[in-house]
């Protein structure tokens, strides 16, 4: 059997294992192992990384396409320094994701502008890298998938649909009252109560809740579970979005 016939063998094999990375560089990796004389345990060796290294990064692009981020922010891009009230080291920290591991939540709270969704995305992002599955999506789109559910008799199999997320992001709670959506909401957070972790992003400090739910019971509820073994972010600064538009101004003069 010729060389010609192995490669083609080779290809169809890594096709059927479904082995991409291991097709891609097979046969540069045995030219390379030719040229420095090495063990075929050291080429063995050299494709398994590679295809391992190609799942890595396949999984990565497919978790953060699925978290529908709306933008890529990273801790790097982060300006601690407009907030020094912030502990730094507890957001570098929640970063790892042992917080997820222990389904524990993270609320972020502040004024608007102040950063917290770039730190939500980007702690989602980090989470993403350390192998865990995120979803980030705003809270009032998430309102409204749950009342289309609910209206089209499909609510618990919507629900169902979450679980396979480790930590689900939820931006912008309290700048929207919710109305009829506030009982939907409230059995989202508790239908992942200790299954998975929430991270929410929130204008509101948690005794203006009931402007959002405008039900004392059910927000006492909500807190209650939401709270427990949390981890609670205060944001207090200016705008980051206006110290940047006087930035661009300056510049500009």
């Amino acid at each position: 059997m010729n060389d010609e016939l192995y490669t083609a063998m080779i290809d169809l094999h890594c096709k059927e294992l479904r082995m991409p990375g291991l097709k891609r560089a097979y046969e540069s990796l045995g030219r390379e192992a030719q040229n420095r004389n090495h063990t075929m345990v050291q080429y063995l060796a050299a494709c398994l990384n590679e295809e391992v290294s190609s799942r890595q990064q396949s999984r990565l692009q497919t978790y953060t396409r699925q978290a529908k981020f709306p933008a890529v922010k990273t801790l790097e891009e982060f300006d601690f320094t407009a907030i020094p009230a912030l502990p730094k080291a507890k957001i570098l920290g929640l970063a790892e994701g042992k917080f997820i591991q222990g389904r524990e939540n993270v609320v972020c709270m502040g004024a608007s502008g102040t950063g917290k969704t770039h730190a939500a995305i980007a702690i989602g992002l980090a989470a993403i890298a350390a192998g865990f599955r995120v979803r980030f999506t705003s809270v009032m789109h998430l309102v409204q998938e749950l009342l289309q559910a609910e209206a089209e008799y499909r609510l618990p199999r919507f629900l169902k649909t979450w679980d396979k997320f480790d930590l689900v992001i939820l931006d912008e709670l309290g700048y929207v009252s919710l109305s009829q959506g506030g009982p939907l909401l409230f059995q989202f957070c508790a239908d992942r109560y200790e299954k998975g972790s929430l991270l929410i992003t929130t204008n509101l400090e948690f005794a203006r809740w009931t402007e959002v739910f405008h039900d004392t019971a059910l927000t006492t509820a909500l807190l209650d579970r939401l709270t427990h073994r949390s981890h609670i972010l205060v944001f207090e600064g200016e705008s980051y979005r206006f110290r940047e538009s006087q930035k661009r101004t300056k510049q500009s003069l």
